[in-house]
């Protein structure tokens, strides 16, 4: 269980592009791993990894998402557009 939530998370930090020299950015993603990994474990357990699927999942339980989480998705979605 700790390595497929392990690299659900490496996946979904997979999907958002990263720019070189960002430590604005990987504190953001520092951040996303740390208050949505609680939600991915929660309310998307039995969600195989790769293919966005994990993202997916998270987006289609948006309502049922910690604070904590969809702030730090919102944040590293600011990031990634400037």
């Amino acid at each position: 269980m700790i390595i497929r939530t392990t690299l659900a998370f490496i996946l979904i930090a997979a999907s958002i592009p990263a720019f070189a020299g960002g430590s604005q950015l990987d504190a953001d993603f520092q951040a996303l791993r740390t208050y949505c990994k609680a939600d991915v474990e929660r309310l998307c357990a039995g969600v195989e990894p790769g293919g966005g699927r994990i993202k997916a999942c998270l987006m289609a339980n948006k309502e049922q998402m910690s604070v904590g989480c969809a702030q730090a998705l919102m944040k590293l979605k600011g990031t990634k557009n400037n």
